[in-house]
C-alpha cells in the first residue's frame, strides 16, 4: 500500500509554491518598476530636447547654462558628445564646439611643453585658450575645457587632468605621475614661483617674491644700482619712459615689497629706494642728508 505524504511534506511543497509565487511578484513589481522609469525617462528626454530646441543660443553662448545642461544630460544618459552626427550636435553644434576646443587645447599643450615639460595649470590654459579664441562668439569656461580634455583620451594616456593640492593640471606626456612626483609638484606649490636667481646688470639677485619681474623692472634695478635708489623723473629721463609707465613699474615693486619709498627730502621727490642693490648705510647716510 502507497503511503501518503505526511505533515512534513505538505509543509513543503507549500513553502516552495509561496516561495514562487513571491518570485514572480517581485519579478512583476520589478518590471513596472523598470518600464515606470523607462517610461519616465523617456518623457524626461522629449521634455530635454524641447528644453534644448528653446534656449539653444544659449547653451551655446552661455558657459554656465551650458554646464547646466550638460548636467541634465548626465542624469538621464544623455551624451551630446557622443557623436558629431546625432540629434545633439545637429540640433546645438556643441560637438563640433568641443572637437574643435580639442584641437585648440592640444596646439596650447605642444606649444608650451618645451618651457612646463607637458604640465600646465588649467586655469592658465583656460586663459590662453580663451585669449586664442576672442573672434569666437561662444565663451569658454573650466568646465568647457575639462570636458573637451576628456574627449582627448582617445589619443591615448597623455592627455589627462590631476590635482596636485588645490590645483588642477592638465598633463599632456604620456608619463604617468607616481606619489612621489606629485608630492614634489605639491611642495613647489607651496614655495610657489618666488625662488630663482635673475641677473640685473653684473650682480645675481636671488628672488623670493612670487611677481614675475619683466623687463621694466629689471631695468629700473639696474638703474638703481648707482645710488640704491630711483624717483620717477629720473626713471622717465634715463630710460626715456612716460610717467604712466615708470610709476606703475615702480608700484608694482613696491607692492611686492622690493622696494622702499622716502618722502622726506628738500626737493619733494619720492625717493624708491631698493635693499636689494643698497646697503643700509647707504640708506642711513642718505637720510641724513
Amino acid at each position: 500500500m502507497r503511503r501518503r505524504p505526511g505533515i512534513g511534506g505538505l509543509q513543503t511543497a507549500a513553502a516552495a509554491r509561496v516561495r514562487d509565487q513571491y518570485r514572480l511578484l517581485g519579478e512583476n513589481v520589478a518590471k513596472l518598476r523598470t518600464d515606470l522609469m523607462k517610461e519616465q525617462l523617456a518623457t524626461f528626454r522629449s521634455q530635454l530636447e524641447d528644453f534644448a530646441r528653446k534656449h539653444k543660443n544659449d547653451i551655446r553662448k552661455n558657459p554656465a547654462f551650458r554646464s547646466q545642461f550638460h548636467e541634465m544630460c548626465a542624469k538621464v544618459g544623455v551624451d551630446p558628445l557622443a557623436s558629431n552626427k546625432g540629434f545633439w550636435a545637429e540640433l546645438l553644434g556643441i560637438g563640433d564646439f568641443y572637437y574643435e576646443l580639442g584641437v585648440q587645447i592640444v596646439d596650447i599643450c605642444l606649444g608650451t611643453r618645451p618651457h612646463n615639460g607637458g604640465l600646465i595649470n588649467l586655469e592658465e590654459l583656460c586663459k590662453l585658450l580663451c585669449q586664442r579664441r576672442k573672434s569666437a562668439r561662444e565663451a569658454v569656461s573650466e568646465d568647457d575645457c575639462l570636458r573637451a580634455i576628456s574627449k582627448l583620451k582617445v589619443l591615448g594616456s597623455g592627455y589627462e587632468v590631476i590635482s596636485v593640492g588645490k590645483r588642477k593640471l592638465v598633463r599632456s606626456v604620456p608619463t604617468e605621475l607616481n606619489k612621489d612626483h606629485n608630492e614634489i609638484l605639491e611642495l613647489a606649490q607651496v614655495l610657489g614661483s618666488g625662488y630663482e636667481v635673475i641677473s640685473v646688470g653684473k650682480r645675481k639677485l636671488v628672488r623670493s617674491v612670487p611677481t614675475e619681474l619683466n623687463k621694466d623692472h629689471n631695468e629700473i634695478l639696474e638703474l638703481a644700482q648707482a645710488q640704491g635708489f630711483v624717483t620717477v623723473e629720473e626713471v622717465e629721463r634715463r630710460l626715456s619712459w612716460s610717467s604712466g609707465r615708470a610709476t606703475d613699474a615702480l608700484e608694482t615693486l613696491l607692492d611686492e615689497g622690493l622696494a622702499m619709498i622716502d618722502d622726506g627730502h628738500r626737493d619733494g621727490k619720492r625717493r624708491y629706494w631698493f635693499p636689494c642693490v643698497s646697503s643700509i648705510s647707504a640708506y642711513v647716510g642718505a637720510e641724513t642728508m
